[in-house]
């Protein structure tokens, strides 16, 4: 009986150490290997993250023109003495691009980024536009201005130049404190002028009729604005209320404007509906499109 007892003892005995021998090997290193796992899976985020190269990035400002600081690495390179070291921002679907007019003529081509790539076969290099300038005493210059991309603000990035000899120099700019760019009426000579605009607001099925005449007396300016709808029978400007001019071809209102490139909020009032509805909108008038009207 004894011996039974004891061969009984002995097997629970070897069962529990086999029960242990299979679990306390695979906890010991399954452990480590989660843990390498986990720690490879959040270096890799966030060398991600910390990658610019794989960081899509986000333009901070709403779409409209903005003056803004143009800063380059050299005193060779850089906007004319008249833009006080500013070019106009403009943003359009969340993409960036300042025009900058430069000192002079002698830069024939810029490429954003470096120098080697400009040289390679099918590089879209930047041209040039011709602007006059107007210096303080007076006197008229046209030089060369260029449409740069950028690819966000407040960060140095590449961009490479040309000269007149040929060679192509690597530089590196910056565009940083935009502000929203007003171009004030009292600033034109009096006259009538075409400037195209855009109208937000509402459900966007209503947009603005382009060109717009502007007329400007004594410095003040009177806009011609044409709503595409007909179904428009006042719209309120500054807390005053301006009737329709005509209602053929949309409605046409004659509201006063201090300012272009800046939005302009308006109330325009829609019979379209069941019962007249108050909708508010601004417009925005791009000074880059003004024309003077012969």
């Amino acid at each position: 009986m004894k011996k039974i007892t004891a061969f009984l003892l002995a097997a629970l005995l070897l069962m529990a150490l086999a029960a242990c021998g299979q679990t306390a090997p695979a906890e010991t290193t399954a452990a480590p290997e989660t843990t390498e796992t986990v720690a490879e899976t959040e270096a890799e985020t966030t060398e991600k993250a910390a990658d610019p190269e794989t960081t899509e990035a986000v333009c901070p400002l709403e779409d409209g023109v903005y003056t803004a600081e143009f800063n380059t690495d050299s005193s060779m390179f850089h906007a004319n003495e008249t833009c006080d070291g500013k070019g106009t921002l403009t943003v359009q679907d969340g993409k960036m691009t300042i025009h900058v007019s430069l000192a002079s003529r002698s830069i024939v081509n810029l490429f954003p980024g470096i120098a080697e790539d400009a040289k390679k076969e099918g590089a879209e290099l930047l041209q040039p536009t011709e602007d006059e300038v107007t210096y303080s005493d007076g006197l008229t210059e046209t030089v060369y201005g260029f449409d740069i991309p950028v690819p966000y603000l407040d960060q140095e990035f590449d961009l490479a130049l040309i000269g007149k000899k040929g060679v192509w120099y690597d530089h590196k700019v910056s565009v940083s404190n935009p502000e929203p760019k007003v171009t004030p009426v009292s600033d034109l000579a009096d006259g009538s002028y075409a400037v195209c605009g855009t109208l937000e607001g509402g459900t966007g099925k209503t947009t603005l009729v382009n060109p717009t005449q502007l007329t400007v007396t004594n410095g003040q300016g009177v806009a011609t604005v044409v709503l595409s709808s007909s179904k428009y029978d006042y719209m309120i400007v500054d807390g005053v209320k301006y009737e329709p001019v005509t209602t053929e071809g949309g409605s046409t209102f004659e509201i006063p404007v201090t300012g272009l490139d800046v939005k302009i909020p308006v109330v325009a009032d829609t019979v379209a509906m069941s019962e007249p509805h108050e909708i508010e909108y601004t417009i925005l008038l791009d000074s880059a499109t003004l024309e003077a009207l012969q």
